[in-house]
């Protein structure tokens, strides 16, 4: 019984954060955030576990939109959202050198203030989410999409 009350709580909290006003941001930033949101809610549905938004250290530009646990693997998840997939390129190639150095960075990080016994088996994964103007969003999930640079 409590476990389902715990689930019935997380869903009324879930449904609350998406209808919640935000304060006005640039385009790119709310288009981001949507996108985010939308990631977040697609790896919940999957099974994940999220034990972190937006993480930053003093000492990088970049930050680790998502940390979360799916069973046994830490992820550190990268979302990258897009208005219209016809673009040249697919999204997950902004995920470029530079980016997978900046977040392997951070995930050494994460692992170094949160450190176990011994390291928990981890992964890097790459949402991807094209938000297109009357149409469902298109989430795509690509699981150890890198590897620790």
């Amino acid at each position: 019984m409590p476990r389902q009350i715990t689930r019935f709580a997380l869903r009324a909290l879930d449904s609350l954060a998406r209808i919640l006003p935000r304060k006005s941001q640039p385009a790119h930033l709310v288009i981001g955030r949507r996108g985010e949101e939308e990631a977040y809610f697609y790896l919940r549905k999957l099974g994940y576990v999220i034990v972190a938004r937006n993480y930053r250290t003093p000492r990088s530009r970049s930050e680790l939109d998502m940390v979360g646990w799916d069973h046994d693997t830490l992820c550190f998840i990268e979302v990258k959202t897009r208005t219209f997939k016809d673009e040249l390129l697919p999204a997950e190639s902004a995920v470029d050198f530079d980016k997978r150095s900046d977040l392997s960075y951070l995930a050494r990080e994460f692992l170094r203030k949160t450190r176990a016994k011994e390291d928990p088996q981890h992964r890097f994964d790459i949402v991807t989410v094209y938000l297109e103007p009357g149409l469902k969003p298109d989430i795509t999930l690509l699981k150890d999409a890198f590897a620790m640079a």
